[in-house]
């Protein structure tokens, strides 16, 4: 599903029964809408003024006034910080989704053949500056496989979402330092054939920004994607009792004697990133290399190309698209709102939602 890290982001100044919180797109109405609008802070400031403005004019009107209430005047900049950027927000449809998925996924060639593959798309900020180019959100595209920065970007936002399960219990650990040291020992071999050294974190300062050590750390829950091979699974790892699992969409056992020596190095390499973040390692001393994740089992994958748990996820290529590029945390959040909703298309309709629906850039019109 997945290809590991190639792209290095500017560093700029039990199993647990949770939902991670995404919804199918095609299930969210109206209402939905309305209760994300009415939990907001902005949408909460905004009813507060339009009460108070209300109460004036009435208190005009009962007093005999024919002048209206003054308004404090705004700037530009103000107006569209409490007005066009929570409508943008709070009131993504379902059209929206599909429109920002074409926008953010379809690559165009100009007459020499060059592609805007490395356009920066998207600007995360947490603990750092995380860059999604084009290509990125290019593999969104159906029967892609979708490069490690997506997941890396979908766990950095779900980390920053103001709700408990991700502020007190849940910690996505962004897999950016995981991939990329399975890509330095091959086979999980402890001893790095390239670099004839152990695996270290501090051996990653590109990646070490994006990792919230308070959470990874304070956290009883930590859910690590890991890609190898072109496959992703899981791993739950409970941080108070010390013990991993494993979800494989594709395996209720480790399926080789090659995978079994990955795991232990993929735990190992868990263990270290704790113990860097100032918590205890998963076990101490040499048993740290012997780490057991036994595997939970899970339904099946039904495809060759997306490694997950349910059978029916293409959807969520779309729900990924318009959750990464309408994100708070995206920088550039305005020009994909005003981007997508110049698109224009001659016949809208709700099976656009789904990635397998082709569409190329000569068939998008923008006004």
């Amino acid at each position: 599903m997945a290809r590991t890290a190639s792209y290095v982001p500017k560093t700029d100044p039990g199993v647990p029964s949770f939902s991670l919180g995404f919804t199918d797109s095609s299930q969210e109405g109206a209402s939905t809408q309305e209760t994300e609008r009415e939990k907001s802070p902005e949408a909460a400031n905004l009813i507060e003024q339009l009460d108070s403005l209300v109460q004036r004019i009435a208190s005009s009107a009962t007093k005999g006034k024919n002048t209206s209430p003054q308004i404090q005047r705004e700037t530009g900049g103000e107006s569209s910080a409490k007005f066009e950027t929570p409508r943008g927000l709070y009131q993504i449809t379902d059209d929206m989704k599909q429109k920002c998925y074409i926008w953010g996924t379809r690559l165009k060639e100009d007459a020499d053949g060059n592609t805007n593959e490395y356009e920066e798309m998207c600007t995360l900020i947490g603990q750092g500056e995380y860059i999604l180019m084009r290509m990125h959100l290019a593999s969104l595209q159906a029967k892609s496989d979708i490069e490690s920065q997506i997941v890396s970007a979908v766990c950095l936002i779900l980390n920053n979402k103001n709700e408990k399960r991700f502020q007190e219990q849940i910690y996505c650990l962004p897999p950016d330092i995981v991939c990329m040291a399975l890509s330095d020992h091959p086979n999980g071999e402890f001893v790095s054939p390239k670099t004839k050294k152990e695996f270290r974190v501090e051996a990653y300062p590109s990646f070490i920004p994006f990792i919230d050590r308070k959470k990874l750390t304070s956290h009883p829950y930590i859910f690590a994607p890991v890609c190898y091979a072109g496959h992703w699974w899981l791993w739950l790892i409970n941080t108070r009792k010390r013990k991993c699992q494993i979800l494989d969409p594709l395996h209720k056992i480790a399926p080789t004697d090659e995978r079994k020596t990955i795991n232990k190095f993929t735990g190992y390499v868990f263990s270290r990133l704790i113990t860097y973040a100032g918590g205890k390692p998963l076990q101490k001393a040499e048993r740290e290399k012997e780490i057991k994740s036994p595997y939970v089992k899970i339904s099946g994958q039904k495809t060759s190309y997306d490694c997950a748990v349910y059978e029916e996820v293409d959807h969520y290529r779309v729900e990924y698209a318009s959750r990464i590029l309408f994100s708070e945390m995206n920088t550039q959040r305005d020009q994909a709102i005003r981007e997508s909703s110049a698109i224009r298309l001659s016949k809208p309709s709700s099976i656009l939602l789904s990635p397998f629906c082709q569409i190329n850039s000569a068939d998008i019109k923008t006004g």
